[in-house]
């Protein structure tokens, strides 16, 4: 089933060419930032900012470190009916406040234009460049949508079914599947009894996304973030135990696959057409460390989110001549996220099992044509490291100021003390974190630390967020656009 219409081709195709004429003098970049719940979208884009507006130490981002990059400062985006990206209040949040910043709840945009000069010399006689970074935030949930536009209403109801009836998710979809027993598909369709379904079906989810550690890779995603769309019939459906395709007319099966397709045709596309199959290039973040501390359950149905979600991606290369009238996503960067809980003799492991789990997607985008790198990073480092001494043995540590409320070896801290811990290590053999058995336990302390207390230069100038990794980020995704 294709993801777009001729219709919405074409739109996309004028919007493209129009984009183009207007960057001739001042070209532009639509950078994607994307990751399941709780990966760190807002801080990452928040830090990616405040390193670039305030000089932020960012060796490895090549063009900035090498003097290139005159300036950088913050633009009117050119999505008018696009909310903007509060990068104010998130920035107000990590510094002022030191908590952080709440989680994306809808898509925004924002727009960073950055003056350079060209690495070549003809280009530098010629003036200094401009290149607009426009930057699309969207709620993870959103993403794990995308795959919907390629199933019909059986394949995702067996799909739903099978994962809710595992082992592992059984009791917490226990209310839904009990209220599905007592639901004759080809039955009348009734209203009150689709509402029951969609509302308990909705509570299955919601438990799902809350269990501690489990990672949120259940669609639809506006059921747990409806906004306007809350109580209309687009969102009052639930998958149904069909024991055929057969769907009579009148039904409340054909009652669930009509606003499956509703929800298809007024959500999902129109995200899809309007922001998605805009973009350039793509970060995808992800909080590996919480799949890996949930177990080899959670990282295989991340594994799969992950391959599904690459599946909509309009991946590629395109010549000079596509370009004009089409975008493709050239480059491709997965990150996990928080680094920073790790001592960093672990990162190159934590990177290591993130390219084993991302490897089905990797494949894929890479024989579409794009560019890929995975990376371990901390947008916001929030801990130092250091070392202990524990019955004669140095344990290297992590410090930092747990959250108020965090709980530690028994201990709950107040948000205003510093600890020093072992965070554990991650095994050396990538495939184990699939195998089940307890010897696989992941032996992590995984602690959320506040964002740390800013420095200050001799002349009380505040110096920017302290990072892992965010320069090398930033190389892959918009270094090849300043040469």
């Amino acid at each position: 089933m294709p993801l777009t219409t001729i219709t919405d081709e074409t739109r996309l195709a004028l919007a493209t060419l129009a984009d183009r004429t207007i960057g001739i003098t001042s070209p532009s970049i639509r950078l994607g930032v994307t990751g399941l719940a709780r990966a760190g979208k807002t801080v990452f884009i928040s830090a990616l900012v405040h390193n670039l507006v305030h000089g932020g130490r960012l060796p490895l981002f090549r063009a900035y470190s090498g003097g290139r990059v005159l300036g950088a400062r913050l633009e009117p985006q050119p999505d008018d009916a696009v909310p903007r990206f509060d990068y104010e209040s998130h920035v107000a949040a990590l510094v002022d406040e030191r908590i952080w910043p709440d989680s994306t709840r809808q898509i925004s945009e924002l727009r960073l234009t950055i003056q350079y000069e060209s690495a070549s010399l003809f280009s530098r006689t010629l003036g200094r460049g401009r290149m607009h970074v426009d930057i699309v935030d969207y709620p993870g949930e959103w993403l794990l949508d995308l795959p919907l536009l390629s199933k019909d209403f059986a394949t995702w109801s067996r799909e739903a079914l099978d994962f809710a009836r595992t082992p592992e998710r059984r009791a917490t979809a226990a209310a839904w599947l009990a209220a599905l027993e007592a639901v004759d598909p080809k039955a009348p369709e009734d209203e009150t009894q689709a509402r029951n379904l969609a509302r308990t079906f909705t509570e299955y989810l919601r438990a799902t996304r809350a269990e501690s550690g489990s990672l949120s890779t259940l669609p639809p995603g506006r059921f747990l973030m409806p906004g306007d769309l809350d109580g209309s019939p687009a969102l009052t459906f639930s998958p149904l135990d069909l024991a055929d395709d057969d769907i009579p007319a009148g039904s409340v099966a054909a009652m669930m696959a009509r606003r499956y397709e509703s929800y298809k045709t007024a959500v999902i596309r129109p995200f899809f057409r309007d922001h998605f199959a805009r973009l350039d290039r793509q970060i995808v973040l992800i909080d590996a460390l919480e799949a890996l501390s949930a177990g080899s359950t959670a990282v295989a149905g991340l594994e799969t989110a992950l391959a599904e979600i690459l599946a909509a991606f309009r991946l590629g290369r395109a010549n000079w001549l596509s370009a004009l009238v089409s975008r493709r996503i050239d480059r491709i960067l997965f990150a996990a996220t928080k680094a920073d809980h790790l001592h960093h003799g672990d990162h190159d492991r934590l990177e290591a099992i993130l390219s084993r789990i991302v490897g089905r997607a990797i494949d894929r985008a890479r024989f579409a044509g794009a560019t890929v790198d995975v990376i371990a990073l901390a947008s916001v480092r929030a801990t130092r490291e250091g070392t202990v001494t524990d019955r004669g043995q140095r344990l290297p540590t992590i410090i930092g100021t747990p959250l108020p409320g965090e709980t530690v070896n028994g201990r709950v801290f107040d948000g205003s003390t510093e600890i020093a811990m072992f965070p554990g290590d991650l095994p050396d053999d990538p495939e184990s974190v699939f195998e089940d058995g307890e010897h696989l336990s992941m032996p992590l302390q995984y602690v959320r630390f506040r964002p740390p207390r800013l420095e200050r230069t001799a002349e009380g100038l505040t110096l920017s967020l302290p990072h892992i990794r965010l320069d090398r980020a930033l190389e892959f995704l918009i270094g090849d656009r300043l040469g």
